[in-house]
């Protein structure tokens, strides 16, 4: 059993793979210091931060005191695809390991954990190194650099923790009857998703007494807040590259809207705050169901409202994608896994969910 043990890594996305070496090491030391770097080829399409990486680890070890989890942006790792033919500059990892263990004060017989196959593992290296090399074993199942590249394809290999920053929120949007939650549903259970339903409806049964006669203006801010914190619990327990939102923040606003004839500041500033990543919007083509917390009935009444979406989009810079057409709810589930499945391709190749590029070229 070593006193101290080190291992540095980029972290990004945490795997089950990267889990199981640290948990490796961590029955070879005492004390097991993990730092994170920050990656030098970050994904594009994930805002991922120094301090996501350490939530991730922080909370993966919550229960093991002997892990300790550090950042440091001060040093940096390459990145390669393969340890292949790579050449290690000996003084220059002897003076980041050196500084590493002033900057932690670690004890004289530290050791560094690396996989069996690094660079660092061979002979003719680790016996120049200022910090004696102890290997852990391959994980040949988890290919750190294609899980980088590509989270959404190795979905499963990504450690719980990490999830919630991988997963994509699709909001399904549209007037009162519109088959929205029916949708969610279906979605959900198509990708095996996880997902928040529409909080104002919750809202109303287990504030209101199930009746929207007591809602008013004061009723909105707490409806948005307990509707952020469902779609930050729905993606936290991800299930899957997708997790499905069931009306959204516009929703709320407009119905602020069109019942109290003014906005909420805070509603606006959900809005912009916890953005979306894609929304798809229904067509009023489902006959109306009057179930007693309804009340936008008429043709004239639901056209209104839909307006009233598409202005608070424009209003907020969403562009959502519109189902507009007389379809069945059986075309409606398929155009919205196709939507989805869109949005989840141009997001991997560097484009907007409105279809464009990071130009604005437009996608035909």
């Amino acid at each position: 059993m070593y006193e101290s043990g080190l291992m540095i890594g980029h972290f990004e996305p945490l795997h089950l793979g990267q889990m199981r070496s640290i948990l490796a090491a961590a029955g070879q030391a005492k004390t097991l210091h993990i730092i994170i770097m920050a990656h030098p080829a970050p994904h594009l399409d994930f805002d991922i931060t120094l301090q996501d990486k350490a939530r991730w680890l922080q909370m993966a070890c919550a229960d093991l005191p002997f892990i300790q989890i550090h950042t440091t942006h001060e040093i940096e790792l390459p990145l390669h695809d393969s340890f292949v033919d790579v050449t290690i500059n000996i003084p220059a990892s002897n003076a980041k390991l050196q500084r590493l263990a002033t900057a932690l004060d670690l004890p004289a017989d530290t050791v560094l954990f690396v996989a069996e196959n690094h660079p660092l593992a061979q002979s003719d290296v680790y016996e120049r190194l200022s910090i004696p090399v102890v290997t852990t074993p391959l994980q040949p199942e988890f290919d750190s650099y294609a899980i980088a590249r590509n989270p959404v394809a190795h979905w499963s290999a990504i450690h719980p923790q990490a999830r919630g920053d991988y997963t994509k929120t699709v909001a399904i949007v549209g007037g009162e009857s519109s088959g929205k939650t029916t949708l969610v549903h279906k979605l959900a259970n198509y990708y095996g998703a996880s997902f928040a339903l529409e909080m104002g409806r919750l809202y109303v049964g287990t504030d209101l007494g199930g009746s929207e006669v007591g809602l008013q203006y004061n009723d909105y801010g707490p409806i948005a807040l307990q509707h952020a914190q469902a779609i930050r619990d729905a993606a936290a327990n991800a299930t899957a590259p997708v997790t499905i939102v069931d009306t959204d923040f516009v929703t709320t606003q407009a119905f602020c809207e069109e019942y109290e004839g003014r906005s909420h500041p805070f509603v606006a500033a959900c809005i912009d705050e916890f953005r979306l990543d894609h929304t798809i919007m229904l067509d009023n083509n489902t006959p109306w169901i009057d179930d007693g917390m309804r009340s936008l009935g008429t043709p004239e009444a639901r056209g209104r409202f839909e307006r009233r979406l598409v202005d608070i989009f424009a209003r907020h810079d969403i562009k959502p994608h519109m189902l507009i057409s007389q379809i069945t709810m059986r075309v409606i589930s398929k155009r919205c896994c196709l939507s989805i499945s869109m949005f989840m391709v141009d997001r991997r190749q560097g484009k907007n969910s409105d279809g464009k590029n990071s130009d604005n070229t437009k996608i035909i």
